[in-house]
């Protein structure tokens, strides 16, 4: 779309039959509905030259014609009034829906897609109103902007907006500055991507005491009112505030990923972690309260504690287990934190991260053999951004970094009934204060 309609070149996209929707969705938002596209079968990755010059000399998946046809008569027919005709897409939704009673609005709810599918707390004003009394900030202040894909344009939301949503995910007023710093971040809890990844929100500071969070068993799972609804709500103000994240149209996760209900939502346990906690490390002070954001979250591996022999190669191994275009998160029970210092010396974060660093490596022809580096990184190397085009570079066999130590995150949360720990693929977004939303 960038090329025809800033470039004036004449183009025609080609997409797997699969994305038809989105593709069609997508052109209408940017406002070209007629953008020209051909479709080709689904799957092309692990195809054969051969079979994929079948599918181009084949015909159209959609129209069922010629697909080079298609393409011809594309490129060299000239734009109609329709197409010229400038599109404005609306970017929000109604204030109120019309009344009626409790099981035809929440039947309205389910048939517009604004729910994760479970039950809701319908947001009636008075509801509203109730979060609202719980910032300074006024009900039509902008809070941010968010959007599923860089494909489509951002939507615009306000503070009354981010209420409506933490009123159906059940959040109580109070929750309400956490959230509104979650929706702040403009960090989707509902990427589009393929890949099905999910998020994560991280609480530091004096608000996990205040809202009562859970930092110690359980704390990543559902046993917490706060870590539960804060968490909801993201997901449900990302689904809502973004366009939508409906399967085939503005979502496109191919298994979709059980995470999304709520992000993995937890506070930090900053009273046992051996180390200065998340929110320091990223420039705040230990009193501010702040809520950190992550995505891409899609693998996680795990084991318990360290052994005292063979550690190093069990941390390794975990690593090599990862795509390298993930970033590794390391999630630590306080035992195991502690084993890390006791085992490894690391007294300080940074040590443990520049141990990982140095450990996460892999063989440069492997490296760049994986498809996500291909899709992402590979490119980036052939432009000269360093330090890929240098690893671009090493001999096939040598060693490379999986990781940059800017990739590389510490959390330490748990309940210390066991030293069992995990390494979650999570890129690292942003820290965001929560005082600045109260």
């Amino acid at each position: 779309m960038t090329i025809d309609a800033r470039y004036g070149v004449p183009t025609v996209a080609v997409h797997t039959r699969i994305f038809e929707r989105a593709v069609r969705s997508v052109a209408r938002v940017n406002g070209m509905p007629r953008a020209r596209a051909v479709f080709v079968p689904m799957p092309v990755m692990g195809k054969t030259p051969k079979e994929l010059r079948a599918y181009v000399d084949g015909n159209d998946q959609v129209t069922g014609r010629p697909l080079m046809q298609e393409v011809i008569e594309a490129l060299t027919r000239p734009f109609d009034a329709q197409d010229l005709e400038k599109v404005v897409y609306e970017r929000t939704t109604p204030r109120l829906v019309e009344a009626g009673s409790e099981d035809e609005l929440r039947q309205l709810f389910l048939d517009n897609h604004w729910t994760d599918q479970l039950p809701i707390v319908l947001p009636t004003e008075e509801r509203v109103a109730e979060m609202l009394a719980h910032t300074s900030h006024k009900p039509d202040e902008v809070v941010g902007h968010m959007r599923p894909t860089h494909f489509r344009e951002f939507w615009e939301y306000t503070v009354e907006k981010v209420a409506v949503n933490a009123v159906m995910a059940g959040a109580r007023p109070e929750y309400f500055p956490v959230i509104l710093a979650i929706a702040a971040a403009g960090v989707s809890g509902r990427g589009s991507t393929s890949s099905s990844a999910a998020a994560m929100c991280i609480v530091n500071g004096p608000i996990r005491h205040e809202l009562n969070m859970n930092w110690g068993i359980g704390a990543l799972g559902p046993y917490n009112h706060a870590n539960a609804t804060i968490g909801r709500a993201y997901a449900l103000l990302s689904q809502n505030l973004q366009g939508g994240s409906e399967p085939g149209l503005t979502y496109l996760g191919s298994q979709g990923n059980n995470y999304s209900y709520n992000n993995v939502t937890f506070a930090e346990n900053e009273e046992r972690s051996p180390w200065e906690p998340l929110h320091v490390t990223h420039g705040f002070k230990a009193s501010d309260s702040t809520v950190s954001m992550f995505s891409g979250v899609r693998h996680t591996a795990f084991t318990l504690g360290l052994r005292e022999r063979y550690w190093q190669n069990h941390v390794r191994s975990m690593l090599r287990g990862m795509d390298p275009r993930e970033q590794p998160l390391l999630v630590l029970d306080p035992i195991t934190a502690q084993q890390f210092i006791d085992r490894g010396g690391f007294d300080t974060k940074a040590k443990l991260v520049d141990w990982i660093y140095n450990n996460a490596c892999m063989p440069a022809g492997e490296y760049w053999d994986y498809q996500l580096i291909q899709n992402y990184v590979y490119p980036r190397a052939t432009y000269g951004e360093e330090p890929y085009a240098s690893m671009l570079k090493a001999d096939p066999e040598e060693l490379i970094h999986m990781f940059q130590p800017h990739e590389i995150q510490v959390v330490v949360v748990g309940g210390e009934t066991n030293g069992y720990w995990r390494i979650f693929g999570a890129s690292y977004g942003k820290t965001v204060s929560v005082d600045e939303w109260r």
